[in-house]
């Protein structure tokens, strides 16, 4: 609130931080980095491989591009997205790149997913004890 007499002023949602000040975590994932890692994720082709590199293990560009109806070029673009967000990383093998999850990265979104949840679960808990109270 503030000192009496000053009108009070409702905390704006997405109000930037004080200087210096650090902003909350959500199992061990600054808010900016859940921002990156769940834009990477948000993409449909993206998804799509990796549920195929999750599904099929490490895999070229080329093999990737025989199971997606986009270029290899494509591919090429999604990979790096997802390489940026630390969701996969490829190492040079002859002349190709392959490319492997990071599964810790998958780990740690599935935590703040459930660390979400689990917070939803409680509020309807309550909400549920609430409404069977006698009136």
């Amino acid at each position: 609130m503030g000192r009496p007499g000053e009108p009070h002023r409702p905390v704006r949602r997405g109000a930037r931080l004080k200087p210096g000040a650090v902003p909350p975590t959500h199992a061990g994932l600054p808010p900016e980095d859940a921002v990156h890692l769940f834009a990477a994720l948000g993409d449909d082709v993206r998804l799509s491989i990796v549920g195929n590199l999750s599904d099929r293990g490490p895999q070229s560009i080329t093999e990737l591009a025989r199971h997606a109806p986009i270029s290899r070029q494509a591919i090429t673009k999604h990979l790096h997205v997802l390489e940026s967000a630390g969701i996969a990383t490829s190492e040079r093998s002859g002349r190709e790149r392959i490319w492997r999850l990071q599964a810790h990265r998958l780990t740690t979104a599935q935590r703040y997913l459930d660390r979400i949840s689990s917070r939803w679960d409680d509020a309807i808990a309550r909400l549920e004890a609430h409404l069977q109270e006698p009136a």
